[in-house]
């Protein structure tokens, strides 16, 4: 039996290294490590509640909003507070731009150039892939950049600026839209839904939501129109390499809802592993047990944990913690979200084959014409002239927490106020779910229990080292974040 580091990942946000213990070819066990710590808890205790807004964005580049939104929810949550209409409706638009870009850019970017690579190079399909998906070489990237900086346009109307923005407060947004502004906004909309239709699905969005089966995507994929479109061909390819059989997890999925609608989420809140149930907030523990952390005896709910660091914690292998539900390893995104909400094709692939690398990714893409779809619903229902944001004091002594979806799955907020500043301040992001290490009783997370009973076939070398393939995809699938995993 052989032990391997495989990292430092290229193409995932922030620091990543995986530990195998392979025998015969055959993942035997993983570690996955988390080797960057930042401390945000920390900086943010002892500040006014407000300064989170300009602290937490700084968490990550490409998922701030994500962070802005959650700790305007904890926010909100103390103060009392409810949007009005343009509030509410602005900022699901500001969230769902981000989370699209990042699934856009995840699937062109960061997942599909590793079917580029030369362990490929003996497969039928590999020159097809090469030219649209190699890095920075491939047409994709060339045709899909400037759609993707052209629809940030509407992050620009709609938030000032990206990422960082300070227009999502508590109460709403800050940024009111006027009627031209309104028109720019679909007409931003109208376009995106162009490249999506012609480009990455080659169907109309609507078409690609009523896909309700296994055996209904296959019959999509038979059009000739289908089969050539961006995801046709990762279908193709996904076929080719039985992507459905790698990376299976836990099965039990979990979404915090998100994109409220006067109240109600587009996505719904709760957990899936085979029936739905309702989640309930107050069964989550972190577990440090296997982290460098200490003062933490126990697994904690975020109320009551804290997060100091200790590089020298006896049974420690990653600065990422081990968050629980009920006792239960915890899968997040995009499948997870759509496996809670009930859309019937990914209900239909995970009782099949679970989650796995393929469904993952085809998650994430039916999400991208599921939101846009609801995009151009809340742009029409935009009043301009109408109040954007309302306002109210912060007690001096009170928790709250604010619990929503980022792109990569569940994002949780916890803050305790004491004599009118921050007493504890605790995040839980969707990669400290995905990532997380053994908890005490020795059962690893998500991504662990993925990569274990992997069978490692193809390898790419790399500096004198053979990189499996399989780990990458493995990884990719999860589209991690690791600057938020330890924040």
């Amino acid at each position: 039996m052989s032990r391997r580091i495989v990292g430092p990942f290229n193409r995932v946000e922030g620091d990543l290294e995986v530990q195998l213990s392979i025998e015969d070819g055959l993942v035997k066990n993983a570690w996955v490590v988390s080797p960057l710590y930042r401390g945000f808890e920390q900086i943010l205790q002892g500040k006014d509640p407000m300064d989170a807004l300009v602290y937490v964005p700084r968490i990550c580049g490409i998922c701030s909003v994500s962070q802005s939104v959650a700790a305007a929810n904890a926010l909100a949550s103390i103060q009392g507070l409810t949007p009005p209409p343009n509030g509410e409706i602005a900022t699901n638009l500001i969230l769902a731009n981000e989370n699209i870009t990042d699934h856009l850019t995840h699937f062109y970017l960061f997942f599909m150039p590793d079917f580029a690579r030369s362990v490929y190079q003996n497969e039928p399909w590999f020159s097809a892939a090469e030219a649209r998906f190699k890095a920075i070489k491939g047409t994709a990237s060339k045709q899909m950049l400037p759609v993707r900086a052209e629809f940030l346009h509407l992050m620009g109307l709609l938030a000032g600026k990206w990422p960082h923005s300070l227009a999502l407060q508590p109460g709403g947004t800050t940024r009111s839209i006027e009627i031209q502004e309104k028109s720019r906004i679909l007409s931003l909309l109208f376009s995106f839904r162009q490249f999506l239709q012609q480009t990455l699905f080659g169907d109309q969005l609507e078409n690609i939501i009523a896909l309700d089966s296994a055996n209904a995507l296959a019959k999509w994929l038979e059009r000739a129109e289908s089969s050539r479109s961006d995801f046709g061909h990762f279908l193709h390819i996904a076929d080719a390499l039985s992507l459905e059989t790698l990376g299976r997890a836990s099965d039990h999925f979990m979404s915090y809802g998100v994109y409220p609608e006067q109240g109600k989420p587009l996505f719904t809140r709760g957990i899936w592993n085979g029936a739905y149930s309702e989640l309930d907030h107050s069964l989550i523990r972190e577990d440090i047990s296997h982290s460098w952390m200490k003062f933490q005896n126990e697994p904690k709910h975020p109320f009551e944990g804290v997060t100091i660091p200790s590089a020298d914690a006896p049974d420690g292998y990653t600065w990422c913690k081990a968050p629980r539900l009920n006792g239960q390893v915890m899968e997040v995104g995009a499948l997870a979200r759509q496996a809670v909400n009930g859309h019937p094709l990914i209900r239909d692939l995970v009782s099949k084959n679970g989650g796995n690398v393929r469904d993952r990714v085809i998650a994430r893409l039916l999400e991208i014409a599921l939101v846009v779809t609801a995009m151009e619903d809340w742009a029409k229902a935009l009043t301009p002239k109408d109040p954007f944001c309302s306002h109210a004091k912060i007690p001096d002594e009170v928790e709250g927490y604010g619990m929503m979806e980022a792109a990569r799955g569940s994002l949780g907020h916890w803050l305790k106020v004491k004599n009118g500043r921050i007493l504890n301040y605790q995040i839980i992001a969707p990669t400290t779910w995905n990532f997380s290490p053994r908890d005490a009783d020795g059962i690893p997370g998500a991504l662990e229990q993925a990569l274990i009973n992997t069978q490692l076939q193809h390898a790419e070398t790399s500096k004198g080292d053979k990189i499996p393939i399989e780990v990458q995809h493995i990884v990719r699938s999860f589209d991690p974040c690791m600057v938020c995993t330890v924040h």
